[in-house]
């Protein structure tokens, strides 16, 4: 007897829309927040010479609002689970190039959600080795180089150390803590939430009561030249800040287990942005009042003890209190990765749920309705990115993301205006176009302004090559755009 896919629909486990509004703004905020601002303030002012850096966290709050406006409306407009993958599909075509470039989504986010996840697991470890400096002592280091055709030199470092097996910990505990049902997941996410606030506000607390307006503000002599160094070190800055501020869309990959979604994805993505917009701003500006820029330059510039808010802290308070903050921030980072780790695990899932990714990441916990499979591979794979350094963590991370999802995303908005006018809208951009043009803008800005860019687009460039290659084969094996139409391929 042949069962219809409306049957099998019907009795397979569904995901359960559990999440309100301040969940979903609780998500967003701890997975904006994560490790990135506590440890990257010191590569921010080597990046441009002095504490004019922080108009770069100004720009990149800018960048932040514009496309999240593109993310609102096309999170509002189609709710369900997969965020990119489902507009990217829905922008260009569901059997035509959409399929494609879909496809092409998800393989690089094979490679960027892990990135993310071990970033923040890293950054956690570094953190780690206030307490226990044992844990950066290097046990091996290797640098792996192999030559492209037209590309030039790919280069891979990879670092083993005590640090990199808690990192490699992190990620398995955090999968541990996610294997169960999304309504649990709701209240730990607010509790991971109040250590996040908490800790920002005692830093801001600390820095304001001690601030020193002078130190904060010593510019050096050109500061403000509008010469090539300066746009170099602004797009450095801006690549930083966009990794910092990055966590915002991350409602949209749960869009189906959010309440409401067609108000509440929305709320949550503008709350959450204004939110922590303000508070690295002025947690960022009292570090400064306190600890020299120049001491911050050179942590910097060594790529070592970037446990900045643990020196600001034990500066202010002495070093109980250092030691102190350093558990919150690891705190902080552990819910950025408990974060990514939830809303990521939830792409593969529905791309394998419209037959466009492999099969076994469509299934979903008989008991507690989450897709398992999706969150282990994901748990794994960051593991093993546990063992890159940090600095190469984010470049390679936001250039991927850049290249193979935000700019085709942020032009798609206004190509499904254009294709689907009539097509419903819960909530529509403000200005439009002009927020998806700005994003678009400051995109192609950061991956070209700055010093060396070639090294990470390179990565991009081989991972989307490679990625053409494997679509090819498998449309043509299942007979899909561009070999035929897919009418022989039974979805499963």
């Amino acid at each position: 007897m042949t069962i219809s896919r409306e049957s099998e629909s019907d009795t397979k486990p569904q995901l359960v829309r559990g999440i309100g509004l301040g969940s979903a703004t609780a998500l967003n905020m701890i997975d904006m927040i994560g490790v990135g601002p506590f440890i990257t303030i010191p590569l921010i002012v080597t990046a441009m010479g002095g504490p004019q850096a922080m108009l770069g966290w100004v720009l990149g709050a800018v960048l932040a609002v514009c496309d999240g406006l593109v993310w609102a409306e096309l999170g509002a407009a189609m709710p369900g689970s997969g965020g990119s993958y489902r507009y990217l599909k829905e922008i260009y075509g569901p059997q035509k190039l959409g399929r494609a470039v879909s496809f092409l989504f998800i393989w690089q986010l094979s490679f960027s959600a892990p990135l993310s996840i071990a970033s923040g697991a890293v950054g956690l470890s570094q953190y780690a080795s206030f307490f226990w400096p044992g844990l950066e002592r290097v046990w091996a280091t290797r640098t792996l180089s192999l030559n492209l055709p037209l590309l030039g030199q790919l280069q891979l470092t990879w670092v083993a150390m005590p640090a990199t097996l808690l990192a490699i910990g992190v990620c398995l505990f955090t999968a541990f803590l996610l294997y169960r049902r999304i309504t649990a997941i709701s209240w730990l996410s607010k509790l991971l939430w109040v250590g996040v606030m908490g800790t920002i506000g005692w830093i801001i607390f600390a820095g304001l009561t001690h601030f020193n307006a002078r130190q904060a503000f010593d510019f050096p002599p050109g500061a403000f030249s509008l010469s090539r160094d300066f746009f170099h070190g602004l797009g450095a800055v801006m690549l930083i800040a966009a990794y910092d501020y990055w966590g915002y869309y991350n409602v949209c990959f749960l869009g189906g287990e959010i309440k409401n979604p067609g108000k509440t994805i929305p709320r949550a993505l503008l709350l959450s942005i204004l939110a922590v917009a303000c508070l690295y701003v002025v947690m960022n500006v009292s570090i400064l009042g306190v600890v020299p820029w120049r001491e911050l330059a050179q942590s910097g510039a060594s790529n070592s003890k970037l446990y900045v808010v643990s020196t600001f802290m034990q500066r202010v308070y002495g070093h109980g209190a250092g030691g102190v903050v350093s558990a919150l921030v690891m705190w902080t980072a552990f819910a950025s990765v408990f974060s990514l780790m939830l809303g990521y695990s939830r792409v593969p899932y529905a791309a394998a749920v419209d037959g466009n990714y492999f099969r076994a990441f469509a299934r979903v916990h008989p008991v507690h309705q989450f897709p398992y499979v999706s969150l282990l591979a994901l748990a794994g794979v960051a593991a093993l990115f546990c063992f890159l350094r940090l600095a190469d963590l984010i470049a390679a991370l936001v250039v991927i993301r850049i290249i193979l999802q935000f700019l085709v995303q942020s032009i798609g908005v206004i190509v499904l205006r254009i294709r689907r006018p009539e097509m419903a809208r819960p909530f529509r951009m403000w200005l439009y176009p002009v927020p998806a043009l700005v994003a678009a803008g400051s995109f192609v800005f950061i991956l070209v302004s700055r010093t060396g860019f070639l090294r990470e687009i390179r990565y991009a460039a081989v991972i989307l090559v490679v990625g053409i290659v494997v679509y090819c084969v498998r449309a043509w094996r299942r007979r899909e755009w561009p070999f035929g139409d897919g009418s022989l391929v039974v979805s499963r």
